[in-house]
């Protein structure tokens, strides 16, 4: 999934520039050989004035060790629809996924090691000193469960929902749109 497809074509971008706000939606590196590296080349990209940085599904991983490395430049943090980490029968379908499309035994037990989230500690998201939201997926599926978010909200101090919704590109997810929208701007805002 890149971010044309996911952030752009359902109309999130653009509905977050109506609001005044700059968009960056870069794509995440296409075959990483860890979290590292994608956090080197988005770091990269950051601007020097203070952002607030949204990732969604596992893209929440990268996100939250962006505002970890980067603590003079991400002043927010929304988790969207975090991926579920730690489950057994995720981790199947997520290893099986990866592996189809190369990944080495050494990429796959990086990525898919976690607590709460992938690739993150759970001592690292409680040591957040930044505002963080956390936008459940609704409906739950075994991808981006309730469970994760119950985690992540008790784990961050202060952490605070958002109202969730269906993610994109699904087909459930144009209704939602511009709450989501709404919601995303008031939290920047």
């Amino acid at each position: 999934m890149d971010a044309e497809h996911f952030w752009r074509t359902p109309g999130i971008v653009a509905g977050l520039e109506s609001h005044g706000l700059t968009v960056l939606a870069p794509d995440r590196p296409r075959f990483p050989s860890g979290w590292d590296q994608e956090v080197v080349e988005l770091g990269a990209r950051l601007p020097s004035e203070p952002v607030t940085v949204v990732g969604a599904s596992n893209g929440c991983t990268v996100a939250a060790l962006l505002a970890l490395a980067y603590p003079q430049v991400v002043e927010r943090l929304v988790l969207a629809w975090p991926a579920t980490g730690g489950d057994t029968l995720v981790d199947i379908r997520t290893q099986t996924g990866l592996l189809e499309r190369g990944a080495s035994e050494i990429v796959l037990k990086g990525l898919l090691r976690a607590e709460t989230l992938r690739g993150v500690k759970d001592s690292e998201l409680a040591g957040l000193g930044i505002p963080v939201a956390v936008l459940p997926s609704v409906p739950e599926n075994p991808s981006h469960q309730r469970k994760t978010v119950d985690a992540l909200l008790t784990l961050i101090p202060g952490g605070r929902e958002l109202s969730g919704c269906p993610e994109p590109p699904t087909p459930d997810f144009p209704p939602h749109r511009d709450e989501l929208v709404a919601t995303l701007a008031s939290f920047v805002n």
